[in-house]
This record gives structure tokens, sequence and C-alpha cells, in this order.
């Protein structure tokens, strides 16, 4: 099975230059926690609700002034829609993430598959299943 036949399409995106306020509003009207940071179909980062709140809240940024760019993670990891579901489900579990930008061969945002996409459409396959379990793995504070 391939990433294209389980990703979720027609993702909307942000600009760098947006200001966190809209990307916050945009997650909130969409019932999403990330957002693909795209330069017009460019992927050139992802921004989530805890980058907000981590990156900038927490940090007493203003949401009208604080752009998306100085929060997002530049450069995000990234797979390809024709990857099978299994090397992708290795990639989020090596990195314990939940959700991974989609782009062509010629890098252009796609779509995005998330751990409940594979979860639904791919829970019979046993490999799968496995990454999905150390994904899941509650991870350690970084700080003490």
């Amino acid at each position: 099975m391939k990433i294209r036949e389980i990703m979720t399409r027609d993702v909307q995106t942000v600009r760098p230059d947006d200001s966190i306020r809209r990307a916050a509003q945009l997650m909130d009207q969409l019932n999403v926690g990330i957002l693909p940071v795209c330069e017009g179909r460019d992927l050139v980062g992802v921004v989530t609700d805890r980058d907000i709140t981590v990156r900038a809240i927490s940090a007493g940024k203003l949401p009208d002034r604080c752009k998306v760019a100085e929060v997002m993670t530049a450069n995000p990891r990234y797979c390809y829609e024709d990857d099978p579901v299994g090397s992708v489900t290795e990639l989020m579990a090596g990195q314990q993430i939940r959700r991974v930008p989609v782009v062509d061969r010629n890098d252009r945002l796609t779509g995005i598959v998330s751990l409940g996409d594979l979860a639904t459409e791919a829970k019979n396959d046993r490999a799968v299943q496995g990454a999905l379990e150390r994904i899941s793995s509650p991870s350690q504070p970084d700080r003490s």
C-alpha cells in the first residue's frame, strides 16, 4: 500500500509571513493541530498548536505580530506520495512524530498523513501496528 492511498488531500496551508493568530484560527476552524507552511506549493515548514503555545505564547509574543516563520519547524520530515506505508510508519516511529507532510516527486505538497490515517486505513498490517505503538510511546521531558 502506498501513502497516496491513505493520506489526507486538499490540505490547508499557511505562509511563513502569516500571523500565528491566523494559523491558530485556521487550526480551530479545521479542527487540526498542524498546518503545512508553504511558499506557493513548496513546503518550507510545519507549524503545530504546540509550536504556537510553547515557542510564542509562553515567550510572551503577541499573536498578531508574531509570524509563523518565527515558531515553525523549518525543513520538516516529509514523505513522498508513492512511498510504501511501512517505510513512512518507520520514519514516524523513529522520530516519534504523528503527522508527516506528503509531497510529489517535484517536492510539491500533495497532502498529509497522520497517525489516525495509519490507524484506520492500515490497521490490519502488523508492521504498521508495531510502529503505531512506538510512535505513541510517551516521550520523556527534555528538561530536568
